[in-house]
């Protein structure tokens, strides 16, 4: 379905609300209601709980549960709720084996991994910048090893067949160069990571710093 211009900014803008109430259970892995909230502390031994005394103000009081049908976002969007948990899925999938790597690895070795996970234009984009001559005798002469991930943190754009996602990427990288000595550092930024219908699922075509604009 074609959207006017202002239905694309209503929709847009319905869609950011609700996905902060969403987020939690779409786009960030491991999370659930019950875990976000803070565990109460625990009651000290021989003390019992009292309940509060005093008057019970009216605002503290529950309101009844809204009646009439509830408004389904997905309706004015060009996807649905699984294609976004999909595509959420693929992005967390592509940073970990994009912020992960070793010296012993070639170019081939670290895109196999997630060749499945991006474009083939984008591979042979990731393997250019891996086999990078300078950027490779470093990661081999100091014996380099990394591990990392990513998290989801927005939504930035979408399209009819494309989804754009802000996500923060952290690496852990350990050096172990010929003097012996092991160090480690971590390293995070935000970027912006595209994704595209591709047949029956989906496949990353961009990434790029956030700061460098939607995309």
């Amino acid at each position: 379905m074609d959207l006017t211009p202002t239905q694309r900014k209503v929709a847009f803008a319905v869609i950011v609300l609700a996905l902060a109430g969403l987020g939690a259970l779409l786009l960030r892995p491991g999370s659930s209601p019950a875990r976000d909230r803070a565990a109460p502390g625990p009651t000290a031994p021989g003390v019992a709980s009292a309940p509060a005394s005093g008057p019970v103000s009216p605002a503290a009081v529950a309101s009844p549960a809204p009646s009439g049908p509830v408004a389904n976002i997905y309706q004015w969007l060009p996807f649905t709720q699984a294609d976004l948990t999909e595509a959420a899925a693929v992005v967390r999938r592509f940073s970990a084996d994009y912020e992960t790597y070793s010296y012993t690895e070639s170019a081939d070795r670290y895109v196999g991994r997630m060749r499945s996970l991006v474009t083939p234009a984008l591979a042979a984009t990731l393997a250019r910048g891996y086999a990078t001559p300078g950027v490779a005798q470093a990661r081999t002469t100091q014996k380099q090893s990394a591990t990392g991930g990513g998290v989801i943190t927005a939504l930035r754009a979408f399209g009819a067949s494309s989804l754009t996602f802000l996500v923060t990427l952290s690496q852990k990288v350990s050096s172990s160069p010929q003097s012996g000595q092991t160090s480690t550092h971590e390293l995070s930024g935000d970027y912006a990571v595209t994704i595209a219908r591709s047949g029956s699922g989906w496949q990353v075509n961009d990434i790029q710093l956030a700061s460098a604009g939607n995309s």
